[in-house]
């Protein structure tokens, strides 16, 4: 055997079928089991592989529930030191996001990628058979240590995947560092991922919004949403930074008011250069993974005011 990894199934297009080969769209997600999604690629037969479902969905409606089981059975895995690695089968449309949440809050000594598919099980070209056989190669190599996300031929860090194509195969790019490329299973190691933020599973989420500044854009949003109890906001500025001078009035009030604030850049690739003008904080990060961001940083601010509460 060339190494024991746990297979963590979620759903997603890597496990859907389509009533044709020749369909791409339109197709049912998450139809097929983490066991068949194996079955599929005969060269997996040289691994020794555990299987477990943990969801079954497509990953638009990924949710903090799934979030919290997945961590849960990620934490299991690498204490397990026969474990080599971990791999997690997803969709394409939340999977930044859930890599982002990983590599935020776990310390991994251990490979833990994360695998997804543009085309479902059924297609003439299905992407999913290689993109998973990839991922356990990469789960097994102790030099991936982390949490990756390994499609189409690349692997990138989990703190910045982000998807850049609704339909293409080669649908992923990264934020801020090249990816690596895998060639039979090698791959260059990608830079290191930041600290993890510590997460504790039973404290309740946070409501976390997004608003996007544009042509016309004030600030009536972000009011609205300060006066119906929002808790976070990320805010989607243009360019390098920028934003309107309503809102960021509005996003000034609303910092003054307890609100945690975060801005990046809504442009599709690269992130905001430098500190703006405004001094507000930034994220080089998608939007998608900011609100990530947010939930994790309330939820740890509240595990510490629960701690300093603790009697004794």
């Amino acid at each position: 055997m060339s190494g024991r990894v746990l297979i963590l199934g979620t759903g997603g297009t890597i496990a859907g079928v389509a009533d044709s080969p020749s369909k791409n769209t339109g197709y049912r997600a998450a139809a097929l089991s983490v066991e068949q999604l194996v079955a599929a690629v005969p060269a997996l037969a040289d691994y020794d592989l555990e299987t477990r479902q943990v969801a079954q969905v497509d990953s638009k409606n990924m949710s903090y529930a799934i979030w919290t089981d997945l961590h849960r059975e990620v934490v299991g895995g690498l204490k397990d030191g026969q474990l080599d690695g971990i791999v997690i089968t997803h969709g394409t449309d939340t999977l930044e996001e859930t890599a982002y949440f990983l590599a935020r809050t776990l310390i991994a000594a251990k490979p833990v990628v994360l695998t997804a598919a543009m085309r479902p099980a059924t297609a003439l070209s299905a992407d999913g058979p290689q993109n998973l056989l990839d991922a356990v190669r990469l789960a097994t190599d102790p030099g991936a240590a982390g949490v990756r996300v390994c499609v189409h031929g690349q692997a990138f860090s989990g703190h910045a995947v982000r998807k850049r194509h609704p339909y293409a195969v080669n649908a992923f790019t990264s934020s801020r560092e090249p990816s690596s490329t895998m060639e039979e299973g090698w791959y260059t190691t990608p830079a290191a991922l930041p600290e993890p933020l510590h997460f504790e599973p039973d404290l309740p989420w946070a409501w976390v919004e997004t608003v996007i500044n544009g042509a016309g854009q004030d600030g009536r949003m972000v009011d609205a949403l300060v006066a119906a109890g929002v808790q976070g906001l990320v805010v989607a500025a243009t360019g390098n930074g920028t934003l309107s001078d309503p809102l960021l009035e509005a996003v000034r009030r609303a910092q003054k008011d307890g609100v945690e604030i975060v801005v990046v850049s809504r442009c599709a690739e690269g992130h905001i250069v430098g500190q703006p003008e405004h001094g507000l904080p930034v994220l080089g990060v998608t939007a998608a993974q900011a609100r990530v961001e947010l939930l994790l940083l309330i939820r740890w601010k509240q595990g510490l005011a629960r701690f300093r509460e603790a009697p004794g």
